[in-house]
């Protein structure tokens, strides 16, 4: 069956592919960060922001407090999260071999996952805050999608300019370009690892918070955004802070694209294929390697 396409079909798919591309964006950011200061590869980033969304989900059903002031005290509570996690378990394997930060944070992500099913069951949650859309130029936009936009871009804006003019910010810059170096101009690499990954696991709850306000949530929803993450920073260029937005924007744009001329079940396939391309053509990303 043909599609017939319209000027304002291709509006939308574009918008709302930005939209859902800024969260992508701020959510791959932080896993960009891990890899590109620490070399390792986190599996558990995707439970971290379900962990995330759950906060935002209890804020809001036990005080009524409107969700999206909980995104910065979810990113604060990951914040803590993740700094025990990289203190506790993620400094052992740093020097490892990549597989073996591989298995360690798919364990941890597997005991993520169990304690949250334990703790807050399988059950969908909703965080019914605010629906509907506009209507801008024959356009819907989405309520919640856009508010959610507005937030990430502010989060990631924040993140770039913390990496970039902050004291704090040039360290973990420079302890990504070179370990070494940084050490020999005395920056404490083991707090910089530290503050790095609470910062990415920051980041994911933040993703999650504000995903809570957008679809249901339940424990093992992380498991997607984590491949998603993956590809985003695959896309930019593994280590390369901007090409993870670049990479979460194209992601969210080439999935609209599949959803308007393709069936659900196979616009689902598109990102894997997407990733399989990138790696055959381009491995290094459409940015490059690390750029600090």
């Amino acid at each position: 069956m043909s599609v017939v396409v319209t000027p304002e079909m291709i509006g939308q798919v574009v918008i709302s592919g930005i939209l859902s591309g800024a969260l992508y964006a701020m959510v791959a950011l932080g896993l960009a960060l891990i890899f590109g200061v620490m070399r390792v590869i986190n599996i558990a980033h995707g439970p971290l922001l379900m962990l995330g969304a759950y906060v935002t989900f209890f804020l809001y059903s036990r005080t009524g407090m409107n969700p999206f002031l909980t995104v910065p005290l979810a990113m604060a509570a990951l914040f803590v999260v993740g700094v025990l996690l990289q203190r506790t378990l993620v400094f052992r394997v740093v020097d490892a071999p990549e597989l073996s930060s591989l298995l360690l944070t798919f364990g941890i992500s597997i005991a993520l996952v169990n304690v949250a099913q334990n703790l807050f069951t399988s059950d969908l949650r909703a965080v019914e805050y605010i629906t509907g859309s506009w209507s801008v130029g024959g356009v819907a936009l989405s309520k919640p999608r856009f508010i959610a936009f507005v937030f990430a871009l502010a989060v990631t804006g924040a993140a770039f300019l913390f990496l970039k003019t902050t004291r704090l910010g040039k360290a973990i810059r420079a302890t990504s370009q070179s370990r070494e170096v940084a050490l020999v101009c005395g920056i404490d690499v083991g707090r910089i690892h530290m503050l790095t990954f609470g910062l990415a696991s920051a980041l994911a709850a933040g993703g999650g918070a504000l995903l809570a306000v957008i679809v249901a949530i339940q424990p093992e929803m992380g498991g997607v955004w984590t491949f998603k993450s993956f590809l985003v920073i695959v896309l930019g260029g593994a280590g390369n802070y901007p090409g993870a937005l670049l990479g979460g924007l194209l992601l969210g744009l080439v999935e609209q694209l599949a959803s308007l001329f393709l069936t659900t079940q196979l616009s689902e396939v598109v990102a894997y294929v997407l990733l399989v391309l990138v790696l055959l053509v381009r491995p290094t990303g459409l940015l490059g390697g690390r750029q600090t």
